[in-house]
C-alpha cells in the first residue's frame, strides 16, 4: 500500500448555491477554512507528511452544512466556529482521536 503524501488532507466545502438553498457558502466556511490553514501553519503541522487544508466545491452534504472531510481517514465533520476547528486540529491532527461530537456519519 502506498503512503499518502499528506497525513491529513482536509477539504472544506465552500460552495454557494442559488439563494434560498442551504449550502456551506451560507456559513463562514471560507473564513473558518482560512483560520484552520493559519492555525495548522502556526502549529507547524503543515506540509508533506502532515496536514494540507483545501477548498472544495459541493460535496453533496448540504443538509448538514457547513462540512469538511479529512482524508485519507474519510472522516466528515460539521463545525460552527473557531472552537470547533481548534478541537479538530488538537484532537484529530495532533492526538489522532476523532471528534465524535462533530463527526457526521457517512
Amino acid at each position: 500500500m502506498t503512503e499518502s503524501y499528506y497525513r491529513h488532507h482536509v477539504f472544506f466545502c465552500t460552495n454557494q448555491k442559488e439563494e434560498g438553498k442551504k449550502c456551506c457558502g451560507q456559513f463562514p466556511a471560507v473564513e473558518l477554512r482560512d483560520y484552520m490553514k493559519q492555525q495548522v501553519k502556526a502549529l507547524k503541522l503543515s506540509g508533506r507528511g502532515a496536514v494540507r487544508v483545501n477548498n472544495a466545491g459541493c460535496m453533496d452534504r448540504c443538509s448538514l452544512a457547513p462540512v469538511l472531510v479529512v482524508y485519507p481517514d474519510a472522516v466528515w465533520y460539521r463545525y460552527e466556529n473557531q472552537a470547533d476547528i481548534d478541537e479538530i486540529i488538537h484532537e484529530h491532527f495532533q492526538n489522532g482521536t476523532i471528534v465524535t461530537r462533530l463527526r457526521i456519519e457517512k
